[in-house]
This record gives C-alpha cells, structure tokens and sequence, in this order.
C-alpha cells in the first residue's frame, strides 16, 4: 500500500425531501447562483420548478445555462463561465447527472482561472481555486457528487480529457432516490455498468497490500450484481434506486483508492471513443472493459480471477488463474448483456476505419494504465477486439 491522504469535504444530504435543503445550505456561500442542467428533462419532471421555488424564497438571483450534453462540451463550460462574469455569480448549483456535474465544476474552475479552461482540463495548468458548487443528482451513475473529477469534450478537436482537483469538491450533494425514477432505462443501464466500471478501474491496481481497499470493492460490486436485474424490470422501486444511488457514490468517492495506483486505461480508451463518436459513456465501457481484461489476463490473470471467485462466486477447484479469468470474463459478459448493455461497437455503427484515431486520442500519456500499462498497439489490439 502506497502512503496517501485522504480528504473528502462534501456534505451528502441522502433521502426523501432532502431538496429543500439547498435553502439552508446555498445562503452560506451567497445568493447569486448559476443552475445548470441537461436538456429538459427536470423541467418535465417537474423538478425544475421545484428548485426554483427554493431558490426564490431565499430571495436567489438566478442565471440558467441550460443543454449541458451528456458528453460535456468545452463551449458549454465557456457559455458557463461567461454567465457568471457577466452576472457577478457566487455560487452554482448542478441539477443533474454527472455531465451536468462535470460541467459545473469545470466552470467553477475556469471562473476563478485568467487563461483558458482547457488548459486545466488537459494538465497544462492548475486549478488553485473555484467557485463553490452545490449538487442535486439525478443519475447514479458517475459519482462525480462526492469526488473532484470532471471530464469535458473539446469536440473541434475530438478530444476528451479529465482532471482532478480538490478545489472542485462539492460543498453538498442532495442524492433523493425518487428524483431518479424518471430516469429511462437505458440510462439507468449505463449508469449501472459505469459503477461497476469505476470499482474495476480501482480494483485493477498496480499496488500491493490493499485487502480492505479490494474487499471494499467487492461489496460494491455484489450490490450491484444483486440490485440491478431488479432495478432494470421497475424502475420506480424506491428501495432498488436508494441501493444503486449509495453504490454510484461509495464506488469513486476515494475510498476503494486508498494507498493503490488505479488503473483507468479503459476509461482512457472510452474517452477517445465517445470523444470521435458521441456514444453513451456507460455504452462504451460494457463493450470495452471485457475487452480490457482479455488483453491484460494473458500476462496477469491473478487478480481477474480473483474477481470471478469472490464477486462472481466462480468455483476454483482445480481451475488456473488463467482459466478462471476467462470465466469471470464471461460471467461479466452474460451479466451486462442480461441487463440490456451494448456488446460490441458495431452497435453505435463503429467500424475499423477510425481505429488509429480512437487510439492515438487515447493515448494521453506514452503508456496508460497501471495494471498492465497499454501502449497503442494495445489500445488498438483492444479497439480491434470491440467492433
């Protein structure tokens, strides 16, 4: 285990009716707040009106950037932050899933930073300060309610890229399981495959000593398993949406990341995909990280296997590592198909002919990963086993 510090400053306000808390916790920041939000959906519903009436009773002034995309643009960030210098804003308020999320932090960052946004997003600069945020989360999915990391798409020049910093911590998050229910299902689906993503992303490191940091994990990922099928047949199961909401935010709050050197080449492989096609971000992890643990199980299955015997209750009696990372391969295949998540990239219509590019996008450093550090021949070797 590596020596680390741990901080996490967000206050989580968890449960039914938890919305009107905002008008107790927006005031101590100020009253000139930016909302940000995707493309209608709370305001059908209904939800919208419903922050904006708090907002008015503590006498708010209220600027809107609405249409965040479910693949952040750097133009939106930009329309952001030009709201809040154009405004005098104090505060801003994510109503939303983690696009929305990411987006506001990104503006947060960018509003308190004399150059250009994207420099902090693509690591040429540092964010030493933002504009303080509040959450209201309408998606479990990427956990961005309790972390500080943000993902934007520059789309002119088809890259996307994330960063990290403490400065864009929400203050609070209000996570309501009923403000999830209109969520569709193929969304829902994404979001369930992008937990259990971040939990792989994590699990997958290249430290050692991290037996609570993995069983942790673990825990994460058979709540998953056991919540999913039933969530995905009623979708307004309050109990089901409480359980799937709690796991989204435990699986990348830091905790699982305590002391180990994750992985996330995946995500890094899926950021260049989603960067060039515009596909679901949960989509293209279902097709990609089974990818991920064919390529890297040739050369250290152990931990793989590990996975199948514990989370997928695989049998080991007589089995090789090797043999059984193949089954826990499969038992994730089955699983995510189960529930409705893509298989291949044939599905969103990607074929080879951008392969060289979705791989050179990837590579944004000269190896990623950690696990097993990818190359772009990897990424390629990967991309080719997803179509």
């Amino acid at each position: 285990m590596k020596t680390f510090q741990f901080h996490n400053p967000t206050k989580l306000l968890f449960g039914k009716g938890m919305l009107s808390k905002i008008k107790e916790e927006i005031p101590a920041y100020g009253k000139r707040v930016l909302v940000v939000y995707g493309g209608g959906s709370i305001k059908r519903s209904g939800l919208y009106d419903q922050v904006m009436v708090h907002l008015k009773e503590i006498g708010a002034f209220v600027a809107e950037l609405s249409g965040v995309e479910p693949n952040p643009r750097l133009t939106t960030v930009n329309k952001g932050i030009a709201l809040i210098k154009e405004n005098n804003l104090d505060f801003i308020l994510a109503v939303g899933g983690g696009s929305v999320i990411d987006c506001a932090k990104a503006i947060a960052a960018g509003s308190r930073y004399d150059g250009d946004v994207w420099d902090i997003v693509t690591g040429k600069a540092s964010a030493s300060s933002a504009m303080p945020i509040g959450t209201v989360l309408t998606l479990a999915a990427t956990g961005s309610e309790m972390n500080g990391n943000s993902v934007i798409t520059n789309w002119e020049t088809n890259s996307k890229r994330a960063f990290n910093s403490i400065h864009v911590y929400p203050r609070f998050s209000i996570l309501d399981p009923e403000l999830t229910y209109t969520v569709p299902l193929d969304q829902t689906i994404y979001g369930i495959v992008d937990i259990m993503s971040h939990v792989f992303e994590q699990y997958f490191h290249a430290s050692s000593n991290a037996p609570l940091q993995e069983r942790i994990g673990e825990a994460i990922l058979q709540s998953v398993i056991v919540t999913a099928p039933k969530l995905v047949k009623d979708l307004h199961n309050y109990e089901n949406r409480e359980t799937m909401m709690l796991n989204g935010t435990l699986a990348l709050n830091g905790i699982t990341a305590m002391g180990v050197q994750a992985d996330w080449a995946t995500h890094d492989i899926e950021h260049a995909v989603s960067a060039v096609h515009d596909i679901p971000h949960g989509g293209g992890l279902a097709i990609l990280f089974p990818r991920w643990m064919e390529h890297v199980a040739g050369s250290k299955p152990y931990k793989i296997a590990q996975l199948g015997v514990r989370v997928f209750k695989l049998d080991p009696t007589g089995k090789s590592d090797s043999l059984l990372a193949m089954e826990t391969i499969t038992s994730l295949k089955q699983f995510w198909s189960s529930i409705g998540a893509p298989t291949s990239l044939s599905y969103y219509e990607i074929d080879h002919k951008e392969i060289e590019l979705m791989a050179d996008r990837a590579m944004v450093a000269p190896t990623i990963g950690s696990y097993v550090p990818l190359n772009k021949e990897d990424v390629k070797s990967i991309l080719q086993r997803s179509l």
